[in-house]
């Protein structure tokens, strides 16, 4: 883990008095602290493209990114499933006009096709610290709420138990020709979620969602890391 890489991200954001980083600044910290996130890069620029698009390859993610800009999908700020460079280009000035006035740039990341969604997460309570949460991901956070919570630091034992908590736990197992998920990977990112909240008392809230299972493997598709 390189928490000098993560303090760099948060003590720059905190001097330009953000209270929120952008999508790709909290996957910087995430991937300090080895915590998967998918394959992307930030430009700025359409010249940028055609390069970035080559490194990631097609399909691809677009979005506007900005530490402004908190709920990219009501704004109409994310395009799926990029396949060819005019979709590209088109989908860049989209972005890019959308966000005038904000400080940013637009995201290009793989597109993960994994059908299971996870959350994990971490929030700050005045009594207990930090505590990490583990639940179901996508729409399913809402509407049915399945999640669990432990306080930081986690054990393997934590993590594990935390994965067991849920009601929807099966969704875990082999289930309909997909893999089992990769449990040990998945009680890494959780101890390591914690071990963020424990090393930085300026983080006040981290909400991954969805973490998308891409096969076995657990991968962060969104970020959103709350700075006090």
């Amino acid at each position: 883990m390189n928490n000098i890489k993560a303090m760099k991200v948060i003590h720059s954001n905190l001097q330009k008095n953000h209270k929120t980083l952008s999508e790709y600044e909290s996957k910087q910290i995430l991937a300090a602290y080895d915590i998967p996130i998918t394959r992307e890069i930030l430009i700025r620029k359409q010249e940028q493209l055609e390069k970035a698009v080559a490194k990631i390859g097609f399909p691809i993610v677009m979005k506007g990114c900005s530490a402004d800009i908190a709920h990219k999908t009501e704004k109409g700020l994310i395009h799926v499933d990029i396949r060819t460079i005019s979709e590209a280009k088109k989908a860049f000035r989209h972005l890019m006009a959308e966000m005038t006035g904000f400080d940013g740039g637009v995201l290009l990341q793989e597109m993960i096709k994994g059908r299971r969604e996870l959350v994990m997460g971490l929030t700050r309570d005045p009594q207990f610290g930090p505590c990490v949460m583990f639940g179901l991901g996508g729409i399913f956070t809402e509407i049915l709420r399945d999640v669990t919570f432990r306080r930081a630091p986690l054990d393997n034992r934590d993590a594990q138990d935390m994965m067991q908590d849920i009601k929807g736990h099966k969704i875990l197992d082999a289930v309909r020709g997909m893999q089992a998920a990769d449990k040990k990977l998945l009680a890494r990112m959780l101890i390591n979620l914690g071990q963020i909240g424990l090393d930085f008392d300026e983080v006040q809230e981290i909400d991954l969602n969805p973490v998308l299972l891409d096969g076995a493997r657990p991968v962060v598709v969104d970020a959103l890391i709350v700075l006090a």
